[in-house]
């Protein structure tokens, strides 16, 4: 059976549920990075351990939170050991607009595993892009480099659009289906 951690930040409660959805989809273990962008030393071994990791973070100003930064900047150790090599890897990211630069924060992502000499798997998801389209279809906001939301400034993370929490929750399957192809 493969191991797969879901690693992220979340400020306002929106990024945690969809961690959730994804963690739910992947049979995958939750890794909350702290709000002062800390994990403790069962949180690093659990990522050590893991098969694949899937990295998630609000997109802030075009990035990544400043809490899931440092996280980053502190996977140089396993980057300096190789210990993350050829492990899967894949991202997701919500923020409060439309568009929010959200390509910008999986781009963030992406380069994190290649860093690492990771493998990084996408959504696979045809885009709700049709005249009949709703928006809590699957995909609506139609993502291929991996799974994106977008809740309002003033929503509560209850009201997250029900669409993007089970687009993460098929990535998550997603991930979970191509790690175990390559572990097997």
């Amino acid at each position: 059976m493969t191991k797969i951690a879901v690693v992220f930040h979340s400020g306002y409660g929106h990024t945690l549920r969809m961690a959730q959805a994804v963690a739910e989809g992947a049979g995958a273990e939750l890794v909350a990075i702290d709000a002062e962008g800390n994990l403790t030393d069962a949180d690093w071994a659990t990522l050590n351990a893991a098969d694949a990791i899937i990295m998630g973070s609000p997109t802030y100003m075009g990035s990544v939170s400043w809490q899931f930064k440092k996280f980053a900047d502190a996977s140089s150790k396993p980057w300096f050991s190789g210990a993350w090599k050829d492990k899967v890897f894949a991202g997701f990211t919500n923020s409060a607009s439309m568009n929010g630069d959200k390509l910008s924060t999986l781009h963030y992502l992406f380069t994190l595993a290649m860093q690492q000499g990771g493998i990084w798997v996408g959504t696979a998801l045809m885009p709700s892009n049709t005249k009949a389209a709703q928006r809590n279809d699957i995909n609506f906001l139609g993502s291929f480099a991996g799974a994106i939301a977008q809740s309002p400034a003033d929503a509560s993370p209850a009201e997250m659009p029900q669409g993007d929490l089970d687009t993460a929750k098929l990535f998550g399957k997603r991930v979970a289906d191509v790690t175990a192809k390559f572990r097997a």
